[in-house]
């Protein structure tokens, strides 16, 4: 079922979901499904699966480094397989501009459709490790919104070389990254809006914020974007804080602003363990007034660990 029917036969509850990173190559799919588990007991309709980047590694031979191409976390399209026969919800691969060319980019959605996986979420993706800029791949897709259109293409039984019978076309719903506090790249956040508006008008069918804590952000974003002209549901995505370290990390790589409240919180706490519980705190509270807001479904970043979204999850679906 796709992302926009879920929330439509909601009817105006909000949905619980959260996203996953897939282990790194030499893991097994079990760690991934021991964090799972115990957040199935909150029936998410959805759960999103993150692609990475490649990356260069330097391997030695014979007293010489040679640098090769890599990517640590493999297997995007195949755990959303795995856990849409598992669990029987819906599984959404996050498909990157990066890395990828136009063609590498039609032969996964051709692997999604045989799977069954009816859901997308299309983004450019981040400069590679090492890097940066982000740097376009070499006939791949240069930003999200074209990236939005090959698939929008595809739905309409357009592909790369030739076109097919309508009815053997795919019909993927696709979603969008938003930025309450704008994407660090964007010159402002007006500019931005109409980047997203490019990816609305492209086709995309609903869209997921970065994270944020101040939730007078998100309010003010949906205002802006509904102003323009924007009419898809707009998910909120929130991240619990954990450990210190997050104080100086989410806003230097999210480019973010974080409440003085929360920012004192963890400056006095005595260790990561009491961080943890004041980000599962600082969480339902932060959710709480999203869900009487009246936002469609409250989207948590796991990066991992599930027990702190369980404990959020607990309080409030």
């Amino acid at each position: 079922m796709k992302v926009t029917e879920h929330l439509e036969k909601a009817k105006g509850k909000p949905l619980f979901s959260f996203e996953i990173v897939p282990p790194q190559k030499g893991s097994n799919i079990n760690e991934l499904y021991v964090n799972i588990d115990p957040l199935m007991e909150f029936k998410p309709p959805f759960i999103d699966v993150t692609t990475s980047r490649e990356e260069y590694v330097y391997i030695e031979k014979d007293g010489l480094f040679d640098r090769r191409i890599t990517r640590m976390r493999p297997g995007t399209v195949g755990i959303c397989a795995s856990i849409q026969h598992k669990y029987g919800v819906d599984a959404i691969p996050h498909v990157l501009c990066g890395g990828f060319t136009k063609e590498e980019t039609e032969y996964l959605l051709v692997d999604c459709q045989y799977l069954g996986i009816d859901n997308l979420v299309a983004l450019r993706g981040d400069p590679m490790k090492g890097e940066k800029y982000f740097e376009p791949t070499i006939g791949g897709n240069h930003y999200a919104v074209d990236l939005v259109k090959q698939i929008k293409a595809m739905n309409a039984g357009k592909f790369l070389h030739g076109e097919l019978p309508i009815q053997n076309a795919p019909d993927f719903c696709v979603g969008v990254a938003g930025y309450p506090e704008k994407h660090i790249e964007a010159p402002s956040l007006e500019a931005d809006l109409k980047r997203l508006k490019e990816k609305v008008d492209a086709g995309a069918d609903y869209i997921v914020t970065q994270m944020f804590f101040d939730n007078q952000r998100y309010f003010k974003f949906v205002e802006a974007a509904r102003a323009i002209g924007i009419t898809v549901p707009i998910i909120p995505g929130i991240k619990p804080v954990a450990v210190k370290r997050h104080l100086q990390l989410l806003p230097q790589v999210f480019w973010l602003d974080m409440p003085e409240s929360l920012i004192s919180a963890i400056e006095n706490a005595k260790d990561n363990a009491a961080v943890r519980q004041i980000g599962v705190e600082f969480a339902v509270q932060q959710s709480k007034e999203l869900i009487e807001f009246g936002v469609p479904c409250v989207h948590y970043y796991s990066m991992g660990k599930s027990d702190n979204i369980h404990q959020i999850a607990s309080q409030l679906f």
